[in-house]
């Protein structure tokens, strides 16, 4: 293990996830957030110390998309660590700041790790989120062998897989299997708004199972929309058509239409791989979602 001390750079649910994935590997962890109470806690829950300013091996930057850059270039000005990475939910908006902003790239690796909860901030995290699921890694050219050697080991501490691929191809790939899906999720849940209690006491694990990601943080969800509209909405795209298709048919009385969707989505939903947390069956929006293709199958799961 070369990883002795990491700093961890936002105390949310995925940083504190992570250090105290770190800490159970016997990692001496640093915390720091704008949150002093989110710090509190994190360190009430045994995650590591508050930082106190000194050099680490690898700094973990877990803050919304479009402050990552920023954080980025300021840890960097304090010489705060000898790599670092993020783990912002999109890749292209951040590198692309990081790049305005001069940051070091040798010493960055971006990063996004699969896996998270519908419940969010530190009391939320556990050590255990990351194992068994995939990591994003999204190296550029300039990236240094060293910086991409501690990211790496930091996955394997936390459980984790790493999967190698491009910014852009990220982004398009976790539209489809978490950013679009979440959603669709809330779209159907916010149908239940207007439900009578009568009826909503009908729910049926279908139902909670469609709309369980429903329950995450809206404004947090904005910036991570906001940060990669443009594949989204494509997805989103796709499922309005084949929703709309389907009441349409259902309009109709043409079944075979809406069969057709359902059995597409089963396809889809089979080819999620084994293990994975993207689920969506017992819905017809559910199978909207799964029948909606895939260019990141390795990538399927939260966050």
């Amino acid at each position: 293990m070369t990883i002795e001390k990491a700093l961890v750079v936002g105390t949310g649910l995925i940083g504190t996830s992570a250090a105290l994935s770190l800490r159970e590997k016997g990692v001496t962890v640093q915390l720091t957030d704008i949150d002093e109470r989110a710090v509190r806690v994190a360190r009430e829950l045994g995650a590591g110390r508050e930082w106190t300013g000194e050099e680490v091996d690898l700094a973990v930057i877990a803050v919304p998309p479009h402050l990552v850059g920023e954080r980025l270039a300021a840890l960097q000005k304090q010489g705060a660590a000898r790599a670092y990475t993020d783990v912002a939910s999109v890749k292209a908006g951040p590198i692309a700041d990081a790049e305005r902003l001069g940051c070091d790239l040798i010493s960055y690796v971006p990063g996004h790790p699969l896996a998270g909860r519908e419940r969010s901030g530190p009391a939320a995290a556990r050590a255990g989120l990351f194992a068994g699921r995939p990591w994003a890694l999204c190296p550029g050219v300039e990236t240094g062998a060293e910086a991409l050697r501690l990211t790496r080991e930091l996955v394997s501490l936390c459980g984790a897989e790493a999967v190698t691929v491009g910014a852009a191809e990220h982004d398009s790939a976790v539209a489809l299997v978490s950013h679009a899906p979440h959603v669709a999720a809330s779209a159907v849940a916010a149908t239940l708004t207007g439900g009578e209690d009568v009826t909503l006491r009908l729910a049926g694990q279908g139902l909670r199972d469609v709309t369980r990601i429903a329950a995450g943080n809206p404004l947090l969800w904005r910036n991570i929309l906001a940060g990669n509209a443009l594949p989204v909405a494509a997805v989103l795209d796709r499922i309005a058509a084949d929703l709309a298709a389907a009441a349409s048919a259902l309009r109709a009385g043409d079944l075979d239409e809406v069969t057709d969707l359902l059995r597409r989505g089963v396809e889809g939903h089979g080819r999620i791989p084994a293990g994975s947390a993207v689920a969506a069956a017992g819905s017809v929006a559910g199978s909207a979602v799964a029948a909606a293709g895939s260019v990141g199958g390795r990538l399927a799961g939260r966050g």
